[in-house]
């Protein structure tokens, strides 16, 4: 494979195209256009996820359909669909819409159109921080964990999210495969204060206390003894009732904390529905205990098990607090009890908090961790077990939904040494409509004298859903760089396919008419830029002498930003059919100020093999010249060349009379994580430079042994005076 650097002039010309695309309104490439299938459980058919494993604790393949056993409530139901799954593949899409009766081909998407076919689609992760049931330890052995999922087990296509009870995580609470983000979002994990502690004296555990409203006579009689002992004069009776007023109100406290919990952690499977493919949440807590007296807790653990279920999530409780013996330590505030009435009643404490999370994972389909020390390595187990599975459908009686829970059983006839992991159940009842995130058509009243509110109303909701809407194609690239006298800014470019646009008659001429917007958030979610505008679109049509048909429209936003870390979020509407699409892409901007050693965006788009330039001529028409296109879905066709430029940031000079650079530069493309063009380190040219703390660079590459899939371009530059490093990347595929 060969990758050619550009000479400078030709960079330059390169520069330029770049330049003039991104300022126009109106360019073309091919969007992305691949649709969401949310795997949900439906009126007509159920399906369930089923993992095997033997007694050494792995996966048993070559099961066959018939050699499962399927009861739900106890009565054997025969399995209508049957297949073994690799979660994350780009095949699951296709299995599971199978199991539905849709026919998808792993291809085509809905609208026919052809779409990429990555080796791995990636896995989605869900890490559910119990911060409001976590020690200031805990914490800490947690972010050490996630930084190590980080660091060794996140894959170049998976994504991840990093949530937590309380919400301290805030904005950055989403599902992104970008490291910086994630490692922001643990950065943010800080102790909360205990919201489950009574303060008086003697301190009341939530043990105790719940052995107090089960009328556990020695605990009774041992806070009544020391109430009287501090009151001489307060009457037995009216003790005892103090001392379960006391426990009543410090139940109602903790049942407080662990429904905010359960509530959060149900809102976060129902919006995990979104993402397609089965998903892996990590529930870490140290534990909590259940009043089934007092309060609704086993029915909330029902509705997740549910809401799982439909959202097709497995959950992997992990007790935080690690290797236990029960006993409480020198920071522990207990109470001490020379009697050993205590004692003798609050046994199995630890066992008691661990139910909860016990429950949830067994519930789900996965198991608890617990007792242990390792947590990363928990982690790593979690995700070897769920990367496969069966798939089992199967199609319900015809009687009426009741809201009962119905229980799953699950078994390999004949197999009793094997090991069964299957969801214990669902709620039998209708399906909840989901909003339509994605835009509809709208009717004709919408587009009266409130259509431009309702636009703007309709760009907004888009622009703030968590997942990107579908329903008109839209790709985003945002990128940024640095200018004398500008300083550092963005440029967030957007394409809308063409095709999908509704058009219309005007003066004899077709034309459709696009709503555009968006917003640059912080880290806080506080908006740091904003923009919106109005597109009047052509049909797509061949443009340039190579006749390239340009299938989308492309509007840039350019504006300055201070250094940080930015959500770019845009959204589109199409005003005669009322569709609306969006994307998001985070943006990282580096402190150019500190005189470290850094890189811009790089930049991609592609050139066909009959039109690139030679090295031994330079295009003066670069900026009308057609074949090269700055690609904002970054999809390229197998027999053109990527092209790619890029700046070099604060290189450090040399100490001789020269005074110039001594930077270096490598190159990667990875697919799956894995190499497949490696260059050789190479210096970076600067003769012709006129601004040494810029240096341009650019390349480019042949795609045609490159197989249709997706892709990632690192670039790595070593600033060989300074002893330093910077690496940037970009991900791009191939149809």
């Amino acid at each position: 494979m060969l990758l050619t650097a550009l000479s400078l002039k030709r960079l330059l010309c390169a520069l330029w195209l770049c330049v003039c695309v991104l300022a126009g309104a109106a360019q073309g490439q091919t969007p992305s256009g691949q649709s969401d299938e949310v795997v949900r459980i439906s009126s007509t058919i159920f399906q369930t996820d089923v993992m095997v494993f033997d007694k050494q604790g792995r996966f048993v393949e070559n099961l066959q359909r018939e050699q499962f056993e399927l009861r739900v409530d106890g009565k054997v139901k025969p399995i209508s669909f049957f297949e073994r799954v690799k979660a994350g593949s780009i095949q699951e899409d296709a299995q599971l819409a199978a199991a539905r009766g849709v026919q998808r081909t792993a291809s085509t998407s809905e609208t026919g159109a052809e779409t990429i076919v990555p080796l791995d689609r990636g896995r989605a992760v869900l890490f559910y921080i119990d911060d409001l049931h976590l020690s200031s330890d805990s914490i800490q052995r947690v972010r050490a964990m996630l930084l190590n999922f980080l660091d060794k087990e996140l894959g170049q296509n998976d994504a991840a999210l990093i949530s937590s009870a309380s919400g301290q995580v805030g904005f950055l609470q989403q599902l992104t495969g970008d490291k910086a983000v994630l490692r922001a979002a643990i950065e943010r994990l800080q102790p909360r204060t205990n919201l489950t502690r009574d303060f008086e004296s003697p301190p009341m555990s939530e043990q105790q206390a719940l052995l107090i409203e089960k009328y556990h006579q020695d605990v009774i009689d041992f806070f009544a003894d020391r109430l009287q002992a501090d009151n001489p004069f307060l009457p037995r009776e009216v003790a005892v009732q103090m001392v379960h007023r006391r426990a009543e109100a410090f139940l109602h406290q903790v049942g407080g904390v662990t429904s905010n919990t359960l509530t959060s952690l149900n809102n976060l499977i129902r919006l995990s529905g979104q993402i397609e493919g089965r998903k892996l949440l990590f529930f870490i807590s140290d534990g909590f205990l259940i009043d089934d007296q007092t309060s609704n807790v086993t029915t909330s653990l029902h509705r997740i098990a549910d809401a799982a279920a439909r959202a097709s999530v497995i959950i992997y409780s992990i007790d935080a607090r690690g290797l236990t013996s029960g006993a409480a330590d020198a920071t522990t505030n207990v109470t001490v009890d020379p009697t050993q009435r205590l004692t003798r009643e609050s046994g199995g404490e630890v066992t008691a908090t661990q139910q909860p999370l016990r429950t949830l994972a067994l519930d789900t389909g996965g198991r608890p961790l617990f007792n242990t020390n390792s947590l990363s390595t928990v982690a790593t187990t979690a995700l070897k077990e769920t990367s496969v599975y069966y798939l089992l459908a199967w199609r319900p009686e015809d009687d009426q939904p009741d809201n009962k829970f119905r229980r799953i059983e699950v078994s390999v006839v004949g197999r009793p040494d094997l090991v069964v992991r299957v969801r214990r159940g669902f709620l039998d009842q209708p399906e909840e409509k989901a909003v339509a995130s994605q835009g509809g058509t709208t009717n004709a009243a919408s587009r009266g004298k409130d259509a431009r509110t309702s636009t703007q109303e309709a760009l907004l909701q888009a622009i703030r859903t968590s997942q990107p809407s579908k329903g008109l194609p839209t790709s985003l690239f945002a990128t940024y760089a640095d200018a004398p006298n500008i300083g550092t800014y963005i440029n967030a470019s957007m394409e809308i396919e063409t095709d999908a646009l509704a058009f219309t008659e005007t003066n004899g001429k077709q034309v459709a008419t696009v709503d555009i917007g968006g917003i640059v958030f912080d880290t806080a979610g506080k908006a740091a830029v904003s923009f919106q505008s109005q597109l009047l679109v052509n049909p797509p049509g061949p443009s340039g002498t190579n006749g390239k048909a340009r299938r989308g429209v492309v509007y840039t936003h350019q504006a300055k930003l201070k250094p940080g870390l930015y959500q770019v979020r845009v959204a589109a509407r199409d005003s005669k059919s009322g569709r609306v699409g969006s994307a998001m892409q985070w943006l990282q901007i580096p402190d150019l100020a500190t005189r470290r050693l850094n890189l811009s965006s790089v930049l991609i788009g592609e050139s066909t093999p009959a039109l690139t330039i030679p090295a031994s001529e330079t295009r003066k028409d670069a900026g009308e010249s057609p074949d090269v296109f700055f690609s904002v879905s970054r999809r390229f066709a197998r027999n053109s060349r990527l092209r790619f430029l890029m700046s070099i940031y604060n290189a450090a000079r040399s100490t001789d009379a020269a005074q110039m650079p001594d930077v270096a530069l490598q190159v990667q493309i990875l697919r799956d994580n894995q190499p497949v063009l490696t260059t050789a380190l190479s210096k970076v040219e600067t003769r012709g430079v006129q601004d040494l703390t810029r240096l341009p660079y650019a390349a480019e590459i042949p795609l045609d042994s490159m197989p249709a899939g997706r892709y990632l371009l690192q670039v790595v530059v070593i600033d060989r005076i300074a002893k330093t490093s910077a690496t940037q990347y970009v991900t791009f595929e191939i149809g």
